[in-house]
């Protein structure tokens, strides 16, 4: 009998000992991934950015304002991927490499357009559509080594925390398209890959939003963050549906950097309640 009492007893507080190391290693491996993917989706957002305060620059009778923007974000591109710990999968290391090349080349034809752009007033498309590969090139290196850093750990941040992100990044992206529209360089702009319709990624934006107003687990907090979020959208949503109509892209860039903004906090409230 004493010998059974034993057993059960060994047998519990092994399986406590596993519970205990899993959760430490799953913390660990938390504190690991975490820094790494925020750092990384800070980097993806300001390049994104950069783009779209390029076509601003270009739409906008050579605002000096926006070329400033654009090369802000590109250093703060820079500064965010040199933050980047080293990496110990090869296939991390490589694209992190690749995007280091490609924001010095980012860097270099941005600096070049900006000058032609002032001084002459206009551009040859080739340039804006190379500057464009190059910034969609950035982007999806920055997709693929989010991809590998959560396969390598076994992590993935929260759903919400995550799609509210995402949601962030695609805002910016149909503004930055609609600008480039604007500045009547849409078939450079679409040059670039597989791009998706204007329309398109307008409506993946609008299901997204409806995906986080309906998820249980909002809080009366991120469901006010979420009504605002709402009300600014509605205000562009049909001038980017009627995008060959009408022209406003001061006004949606203003409100989609509004709610890129908005975003970024949604999705920082979404990661303190981890969901």
């Amino acid at each position: 009998m004493k010998s059974l009492v034993l057993a059960l007893c060994l047998s519990a507080f092994s399986s406590a000992s596993l519970s205990v190391f899993a959760a430490e290693a799953e913390q660990q491996t938390t504190a690991i991934s975490q820094p790494q993917l925020n750092e990384l989706f800070h980097m993806r957002l300001a390049i994104q950015k950069s783009i779209g305060d390029f076509y601003m620059f270009n739409s906008q009778e050579q605002d000096q304002h926006y070329a400033t923007r654009a090369r802000d974000n590109l250093a703060q591109a820079i500064d965010y991927l040199n933050k980047m710990p080293v990496q110990n999968e090869p296939n991390a290391q490589t694209l992190i490499i690749k995007m280091q090349r490609d924001l010095n080349t980012y860097s270099e034809q941005l600096n070049e357009l900006i000058t032609a752009i002032t001084e002459l007033g206009y551009s040859d498309l080739q340039p804006i559509a190379d500057l464009a590969a190059v910034n969609g090139s950035i982007l999806k290196a920055g997709q693929d080594l989010q991809q590998l850093i959560m396969q390598e750990h076994q992590y993935s941040p929260p759903e919400l925390t995550l799609l509210a992100r995402e949601q962030s990044i695609l805002i910016l992206e149909i503004a930055a398209d609609y600008a480039a529209r604007s500045a009547s360089i849409g078939a450079s702009f679409f040059a670039v890959g597989e791009k998706k319709p204007l329309d398109q990624l307008s409506e993946e934006f609008a299901s997204n939003l409806q995906t986080l107003q309906n998820n249980p687990h909002n809080t009366d907090s991120t469901g006010q963050s979420l009504r605002a979020i709402q009300v600014k959208w509605r205000y562009i949503e049909s001038s980017l549906k009627n995008y060959n109509e009408d022209s406003v892209p001061f006004v949606i860039d203003k409100y989609a950097r509004s709610i890129a903004q908005s975003l970024e906090q949604l999705a920082t409230q979404y990661a303190l309640l981890n969901i």
